[in-house]
């Protein structure tokens, strides 16, 4: 399954502050068909991501009923990513 979207980034500020994506609500219903077939405990989805010319493999991250991307420190560096920018996320999941 591919999907695509745009998102701006937001940052968690927890005892480990994070940057993030929300995966849109259409994305995350076709999301919800497939979680149960590749999820690998606590809700966690693995999935390929690219966002401009950097490409990693994470897990999407539940979050009030939708799904969330992980923006590591090395991708948002490499792309120049600044927080509250919005961007074009592909994610890949193999199901």
């Amino acid at each position: 399954m591919e999907l695509e979207f745009a998102g701006v980034i937001w940052e968690w500020r927890g005892p480990a502050p994070y940057h993030f994506v929300s995966v849109p609500e259409d994305e995350c219903d076709q999301l919800a068909e497939t979680a149960a077939a590749v999820t690998y405990g606590w809700g966690m989805i693995p999935v390929a991501v690219q966002v401009g010319a950097t490409r990693w493999t994470t897990s999407l991250w539940p979050k009030d009923g939708g799904y969330v991307v992980p923006l590591k420190d090395k991708v948002r560096r490499a792309e120049e990513l600044e927080l509250g920018q919005e961007i074009r996320v592909r994610l890949t999941v193999d199901v």
